[in-house]
């Protein structure tokens, strides 16, 4: 302009030509568009920036998202996708009303932006929720340094028309390439790793990890499976054998859960019983198991066949209010049946946790006339007064001693221990994970006289059990054992 000032135009330039068309002047059209451009970087402003700090917003954020993501492939180096959220922020706003909270931002953006490269990129996304994206990182380690100083930044005092306040600021974090996902999911990981922080009492920084946000997806997988399972039927239950060593009759069975899985065939509960102990399908499943083992203890009375069902209950399940109602009304589904056929078993670990409701539903349920053994005894560091406080019927000895007795003095010591302890305190004892007739002739000169295990019987379903029973009395090698010479 005739001031000195610049300005934008648009020009058209237009060739004038004679008849034979060659060229005899140009004529230029041109207009001011100042006003258009300051309409456009308005618009851009308002698409691509805060209205209050000025940083860009989640538009322009994304922008440089991948930008930045195709970088750090290129050079084979990292970003690092921050997420910010001020401690205490919310009670100042409260407090002191909007117009204080909206400078407390603007001078904490300002502080956060002054502690960044200036190759990285500062945005809001609203609220007090800040997005830092860091590049050209070659190491994770190389992020420590600048998240440490955007922790100092936030901590620097604000000067507002209310006063000086100072904050805290907990920060997420999630790695790229190394958490290989998208914009959106690198910032919910963020944000994941954000509220850890919170959690652990604020002013920090928590690194989201990939492979154990896997294991997290992958276990909730497996649990949305297993509720389909149950949902479809593809539960079962197969039965283990439990049998007097010393006069070879045959005590009942344990129900024990499996998973006729549709494409990966029968899988046993190492496979799949982690998922379901601790979480929601933990009484679901823990009811199905007992209605179908009480209604299978029925089944095999109404043949004849007196066999008594052991039923494993878990810590959630059995803790219920509504257990001991839940067990009297499928009982008396089945007058026929004699509760004392069936045997809840308990985990030591299960009971020591709540001792003393896990004594007085025990006797509630005893009322009844079920009987209770505690499983794994010796697994749960017990004490005598938990002993004595229980009052069940039956001590398992766990498998990992039994198994090795025979060449471990040690497990062999412990197997003795709790059968002496069994007598002293009038119950009953049964041991785990017999294998071999040694195993069975030692637990007998032991005092032992119950057990199961491989080498008396695998699990079976529970149409082969009966069958099962009839060749057990012909089994002359565990027969042997009541015999004199046996041991």
């Amino acid at each position: 302009r005739k001031d000195g000032t610049f300005y934008s135009e648009l020009l058209s330039i237009s060739a004038v030509r004679d008849a034979n068309q060659n060229i005899l002047q140009y004529i230029g059209i041109f207009t001011d568009i100042s006003q258009q451009k300051m309409h456009q970087a308005e618009l851009e402003k308002v698409t691509f920036y805060d209205t209050l700090t000025g940083l860009p917003n989640r538009r322009l954020l994304q922008q440089r998202f991948e930008h930045a993501f195709q970088r750090a492939l290129q050079l084979q180096r990292r970003c690092a996708v921050c997420l910010l959220d001020l401690d205490g922020f919310k009670a100042i706003n409260d407090q002191y009303g909007a117009q204080i909270g909206d400078q407390v931002l603007v001078h904490t953006s300002q502080h956060l932006q002054a502690a960044l490269r200036s190759g990285d990129t500062l945005a809001r996304l609203g609220g007090d929720e800040f997005v830092i994206l860091l590049n050209d990182m070659p190491e994770p380690s190389d992020c420590h340094p600048i998240i440490e100083r955007l922790l100092l930044a936030v901590a620097k005092p604000c000067q507002t028309t209310a006063g000086e306040f100072s904050l805290s600021g907990s920060i997420g974090v999630s790695l790229y390439p190394d958490d290989n996902a998208d914009p959106d999911t690198l910032l919910r990981h963020a944000d994941k790793a954000m509220v850890q922080a919170k959690e652990a009492g604020k002013n920090r920084v928590c690194w989201f990890d990939p492979s154990n946000a896997r294991k997290v997806a992958e276990h909730q997988l497996m649990q949305d499976q297993l509720l389909d399972a149950l949902e479809q039927q593809q539960l079962v239950l197969h039965y283990q054998p439990k049998v007097n060593l010393q006069t070879g009759h045959v005590l009942g069975a344990e129900a024990l859960i499996r998973w006729q899985h549709p494409t990966r065939g029968l899988l046993s509960p190492a496979a799949f019983l982690s998922y379901i102990e601790g979480s929601d399908l933990e009484v679901p499943v823990g009811r199905w198991v007992l209605q179908q083992a009480v209604q299978q203890a029925a089944s095999w009375h109404q043949s004849g066949v007196a066999a008594q069902v052991s039923i494993n209950v878990g810590a959630s399940h059995l803790l219920t209010d509504g257990f001991c109602l839940e067990l009297k009304t499928i009982l008396e589904q089945y007058p026929h049946l004699p509760p004392s056929a069936i045997e809840l078993e308990i985990l030591e670990s299960t009971a020591i946790s709540d001792i003393s409701k896990a004594s007085e539903l025990i006797q509630r349920c005893q009322g009844l006339g079920v009987r209770f053994a505690l499983d794994d005894f010796g697994t749960g560091y017990s004490s005598l007064t938990y002993l004595r406080k229980l009052p069940v019927q039956t001590l398992k000895i766990d498998q990992s001693f039994v198994r090795d007795m025979l060449a471990d003095p040690d497990d062999l010591n412990i197997v003795e221990g709790v059968i002496q302890l069994a007598q002293v305190f009038g119950r009953e004892v049964i041991a785990e994970g017999v294998e071999t007739l040694p195993h069975g002739a030692r637990l007998l000169q032991l005092g032992c006289h119950y057990a199961q295990g491989y080498g008396i019987a695998r699990p079976m379903p529970a149409n082969q059990f009966l069958d099962w029973v009839s060749a057990w009395q012909q089994r002359q090698d565990w027969q042997a054992l009541t015999g004199p010479s046996a041991i």
